[in-house]
Formats: structure tokens, C-alpha cells, sequence
């Protein structure tokens, strides 16, 4: 316990200005870039077969921003986590649209409440948006495919989405402070300063998650249905 208490600054919530030198910063958004210009292309492409798709997505950015606008204190590290809710966007949209909500959704969180930089943007799109949505994604996918059902799936994308995006984080922290530290044990040390509020956040945003689809499917089958969540069937049997 005595090493957490002395671990290093990782100086979140989002990544913060200013932490990532230039170079690093310019990498992350390099990455960060294709992957929203796919957001954008897959909304285009799906707003000219369906005009309500688009409100749709301002109300799931809404809902990210919120889910995302909620930092917990990490006290051995001086910094604070936050869930991510990009695993019930990814679930509802898929990842490619739950990388441009969660784009809109950083973009205003650094420009009006400082909640990230926005030199620190690309890395943070890179952590929350396209790890975190693919995580949640593949996780959900999978624990259908393997026959779990909705709130058993729903529960291990948020959890995924959490934990990938805080492991992500740390490495790009890592990566950009690190100096002449070695790279693999500077990261073990961030990924273990976040798991105390980390590890619990990551349960509470499975929970969170497997509500919002349990909810949905109680309330809107047809929703989920439209949405290709779950098939015309299952619909047809809840109703």
C-alpha cells in the first residue's frame, strides 16, 4: 500500500492540456482522425436512409456527455476517474457512431468545463472513444454470440468499455511522460493509482449499462429491434 500512496500524478480527468508533449499529442490525434471520419461517413451514409438516426445521435451524445461529466476522486494519485458510457452508445449504434458521439461529446467537455485539453483531444477520442467503444462492442457481441443474454452482455460492455479505456489511458500517460522512466513499469504504476476508484467504477458502469438495455428492451423492443440489438424474434416474443 505504501507504493500507491506515493504513485505518481496521472493527471485526468481526461487527459489534461499541456500533459502530452506535442509530439505524442499530434500522434494520438493522427490516430483518432480516420476513426471519426468513419463516424461521420457511417452517419451520412445512415441519415439518408433514415432522417430520425440523427436526433438519435444527439440524444446518445447527450447521454455520454452526462455519463462522462461525472469525476469520482482517485486520493493516491491527486486526479479523478470517471465511467465512460460508450459501451451503451456502441450498443445501440455501434462503434463507429459511438466514436463521433464521443468526439462531440470531449470536444465540448474541454471547451466549457476544462474536463480535458484540447491539445490532449486526439488521445482522449483514441482512450474513451474508439478503444472504449470497440471494447464494448466486441464484449457485448461476443457474450451474444455465445448465448448470454441482454443484461449479462450488457454488463460485461460497460465493464469492458471502462476498464479498456483506463488501461488505454495509462499507456498513452505513460507514453507521453515517462522521460527516461522505463515505459512498462510507469504504466503498471498509473493503471494500479486508478484502480481504487477504477475497479469499482468499472462494475458500476457495467450495472448502468446492463439497466439502460434491460430497461429498453422492457420499454421498446421495437427500438432495439430497428437498431439490430436484438432480432425481429426476440422482439416479436417480448411483445
Amino acid at each position: 500500500m505504501a507504493w500507491l500512496a506515493c504513485a505518481a500524478p496521472a493527471h485526468a480527468m481526461h487527459i489534461a492540456e499541456g500533459i502530452l508533449p506535442l509530439p505524442w499529442a499530434v500522434g494520438w490525434f493522427a490516430v483518432a482522425v480516420p476513426f471519426v471520419a468513419l463516424g461521420v461517413r457511417r452517419l451520412n451514409a445512415l441519415g439518408r436512409e433514415d432522417l430520425s438516426i440523427k436526433p438519435l445521435i444527439g440524444l446518445m451524445a447527450a447521454v455520454v456527455f452526462i455519463i462522462s461529466c461525472m469525476p469520482i476522486p482517485v486520493p493516491t494519485a491527486g486526479t479523478c476517474s470517471h465511467p465512460c458510457g460508450t459501451g451503451i452508445a456502441a450498443i445501440l449504434v455501434g462503434p463507429l457512431l459511438s466514436i463521433l458521439i464521443s468526439a462531440v461529446a470531449l470536444l465540448i467537455q474541454a471547451l466549457f468545463l476544462a474536463h480535458g485539453g484540447l491539445s490532449t483531444l486526439g488521445a482522449d477520442i483514441v482512450s474513451m472513444g474508439v478503444v472504449g467503444s470497440f471494447a464494448g462492442w466486441f464484449a457485448f457481441r461476443g457474450m451474444r454470440a455465445m448465448g448470454a443474454g441482454l443484461g449479462l452482455a450488457g454488463f460485461a460492455a460497460g465493464l469492458a468499455t471502462d476498464w479498456a479505456t483506463y488501461l488505454t489511458t495509462s499507456v498513452e500517460l505513460a507514453s507521453g511522460i515517462r522521460g527516461d522512466a522505463p515505459f512498462l513499469p510507469l504504466v503498471g504504476r498509473i493503471v494500479l493509482a486508478f484502480v481504487p476508484t477504477q475497479l469499482p467504477l468499472g462494475l458500476l458502469e457495467g450495472a448502468m449499462t446492463a439497466g439502460m438495455v434491460l430497461l429498453l428492451y422492457r420499454k421498446r423492443p421495437d427500438l432495439l429491434v430497428r437498431m439490430k440489438v436484438i432480432s425481429q424474434q426476440e422482439g416479436v416474443v417480448h411483445a
